[in-house]
């Protein structure tokens, strides 16, 4: 692996208005990963995150989850061949989320995310509230409204800073998902 840092790395957090055609890209996606991805696959490749919400403000990057048996060993698995379809993987170290592995591709110029890849470990309770968000933000369109209006804002005020910019949307999300359970 090159110590050299992508320029994807640092992209700014940019929030655009719903573009139907993020789902068509996520289709897209899920057709190519689904032979790739099928040996250590346990549940279907899920469209997560908010460019699978119609309607829903958005960085343009589709976000896809699956579930896997065990994180390392589906991350060598299918690595190459992830990295073969322009994947990067993200090593844990540096994503600082142990829950999951995961892959970014971007897009041609090598500056851009376009796609986001989240390998969850079956039964992480991770997978089940990504799920019940997105459902959520589907489902609802006042809260849909009030996501896509703060990460307007976390944009705003976070762009250059993505860890900042996501942790802004945490509670929320917390929120949001609590209410699924009731």
């Amino acid at each position: 692996m090159s110590d050299q840092i992508p320029a994807w790395a640092h992209e700014r957090a940019e929030v655009r208005p719903h573009d139907p055609q993020w789902a068509v890209r996520a289709a897209a996606e899920r057709a190519v990963l689904a032979p790739i991805l099928a040996p250590c696959l346990v549940e279907g490749i899920e469209h997560v995150g908010s460019t699978s919400v119609p309607g829903l403000a958005a960085k343009p990057i589709v976000d896809l989850a699956v579930t896997v048996r065990d994180l390392d060993l589906a991350a060598a698995e299918v690595g190459p061949d992830l990295a073969a379809a322009g994947w990067h993987f993200v090593p844990p170290d540096l994503d600082g989320r142990p829950w999951r592995r995961f892959f970014v591709k971007p897009d041609a110029t090598g500056r851009h995310r376009e796609a986001h890849l989240h390998l969850i470990a079956a039964g992480h309770p991770r997978w089940s509230e990504q799920i019940r968000f997105r459902d959520a933000l589907r489902c609802d369109g006042a809260l849909a409204r009030r996501y896509g209006d703060l990460k307007r804002l976390l944009a705003e005020q976070h762009g250059d800073d993505r860890e900042a910019y996501t942790a802004g949307k945490a509670a929320f999300i917390e929120e949001a998902v609590a209410a699924t359970r009731e």
